[in-house]
């Protein structure tokens, strides 16, 4: 197929906190973008929801608003990639298409005891072996299982085929196509513990493990390929599903880290940072996750992953729960008025904390504070403390792979921070590059759909389309870098099993 040059490539970037459509042209640029926030549900501490009806409502419409906004018909899309939040699981009726729950976020941690009944009993090498994951609470297979085991029915109902199982994808998915395509790609099915990332398959003994059936499974497809047809009556036309990716390895893909040893730190709810290993999974040896990146034609690309739970969440607390900010822009000034953090330290483990240490029961606290510790001071603490812990899951990558990471490339919300990134470099002891475009989330889906249908011709060609908007050179002395990191690590040591009942809570 070749694309007109009227075309476009329609990327639906479903986060955490919002539905976004975004249009791109055969540049790679920006044509246009929509976006409409989503509620975001706490039932109870460490419980995180949100309503999959609503999600699918706010994605359409975001849709049809770029569209309309921009003049485009829905003959002008040449394909629609599909993005996502990943984990977050969604447990559906097949014949009315009704959610049977909430989705239980990512971000929940209500299944820890779940991962440790399963690490108790000598599964975790077992997942680990198979999945490339470590058990934790915020994968989505135990999420499934919470959800068969807590409603009514449900198991009974799912063997016989009644239910369908799928993170936030297969949901769009489903719903873009009426019920047609129940599907996912294999960079989202290695993020369910249920999929042996080596034969690249759903495994039956780990469904076993966890009471699933595999009738709520989808279908596996490329990340990149003719995956199915949207249904004329939500934008106007038939129009190719072409390209579907998990967030992260969405990320990677836009940054044109297509190159084993390119690595890339996203910089939104979380932190997610990203290593492509090539065509072999790497074991880690820091607790790091190895997953899938993305699979097309006939070839499947690996990633090492580190993840911070509280990345851009710790900006959006210190706005919504403390009050010292009005809105998230306003933190980089504050934390600017001050030279430094004045010995404070802010550890955001209010979800628990990810690589490298995968404590659920971690919880957040401040260290050092004194009668002359202000508010700036905690807007700094906090921008350094989203820093620390990408600086700590580099250095394990770096260790893990046995050869040293010369650049990172960054995206997200939270790139934009100069403050931030400046000390991320500094930190890192390597330069940290901002792009032109950093909504790569939305453009690597965009990127996987346009290959697919030849808008794009191939990845040499997107490689040539990356381009550098400010290169982050890193300042800081060595003395005082490890100076930092050293008081960093004293405060993590005194945060972690905080939550655990059985925790000693003294030094």
């Amino acid at each position: 197929m070749t694309a007109r040059s009227d075309q476009f490539i329609l990327a639906l970037d479903q986060g955490t906190t919002s539905a976004r459509a975004i249009l791109f042209d055969r540049a790679g640029d920006i044509h246009g973008v929509a976006r409409q926030e989503i509620t975001q549900h706490y039932p109870q501490p460490g419980w995180v929801e949100h309503d999959a009806d609503e999600i699918w409502q706010a994605q359409l419409a975001v849709a049809k608003t770029v569209l309309r906004e921009h003049d485009v018909t829905a003959a002008q899309i040449a394909a629609v990639g599909i993005t996502n939040q990943r984990e977050t699981t969604v447990l559906w009726d097949r014949r009315s298409g009704q959610p049977l729950h909430r989705a239980i976020v990512w971000q929940d941690r209500r299944t820890a005891g779940i991962c440790d009944e399963l690490t108790a009993a000598g599964d975790a090498e077992l997942f680990r072996q198979r999945t490339g994951l470590v058990l934790d609470a915020y994968f989505s297979g135990t999420k499934l299982k919470w959800l068969l085991d807590h409603i009514p029915g449900a198991r009974a109902r799912a063997e016989r085929g009644e239910l369908a199982f799928g993170t936030i994808d297969s949901w769009l998915a489903w719903k873009l196509t009426g019920g047609r395509a129940h599907v996912t790609d294999p960079s989202n099915a290695s993020r369910t513990l249920l999929f042996d990332i080596h034969r690249r398959g759903w495994d039956e003994e780990l469904l076993a493990r966890l009471d699933i059936p595999a009738a709520l499974l989808p279908r596996l497809v490329d990340s990149s390929g003719l995956i199915a047809e949207i249904d004329s009556a939500w934008l106007g036309a038939p129009i190719p599903l072409a390209g579907i990716a998990g967030d992260q390895q969405a990320a990677t893909f836009g940054q044109a880290c297509l190159e084993h040893g390119m690595a890339k730190n996203t910089y939104g709810t979380g932190c997610f940072l990203l290593m492509n290993t090539g065509q072999q999974p790497m074991a880690s040896r820091h607790q790091l996750l190895t997953t899938i990146g993305w699979q097309r034609q006939g070839r499947t690309t690996y990633l090492l992953e580190g993840s911070v739970f509280m990345g851009g969440a710790t900006v959006q607390w210190l706005r919504d729960g403390l009050g010292l900010i009005s809105s998230a822009g306003e933190v980089e000034a504050l934390a600017a008025s001050v030279p430094d953090n004045g010995g404070v330290y802010l550890v955001p483990a209010h979800t628990g904390l990810g690589a490298p240490y995968w404590d659920p029961f971690a919880r957040g606290a401040l260290f050092g504070m004194t009668r002359g510790t202000t508010r700036a001071h905690l807007a700094r603490a906090a921008l350094e403390a989203i820093a620390f812990q990408s600086a700590e899951v580099l250095q394990a990558m770096a260790s893990d792979a046995g050869q040293p990471i010369t650049e990172l490339r960054v995206d997200g919300g939270a790139a934009h921070n100069d403050l931030l990134m400046q000390f991320q470099a500094d930190l890192l002891g390597v330069p940290v590059v901002r792009p032109q475009v950093t909504e790569t989330t939305a453009l690597g889906a965009a990127y996987l759909a346009g290959l697919a249908v030849g808008f794009w011709q191939d990845e040499a060609e997107l490689t040539t389309l990356w381009r550098a908007e400010r290169r982050f050179e890193p300042a800081m002395a060595d003395a005082r870098r490890s100076a930092l990191f050293a008081d960093w690590r004293r405060a993590v040591e005194r945060s972690l099993h905080w939550a655990r009942p059985d925790a000693e809570k003294g030094p």
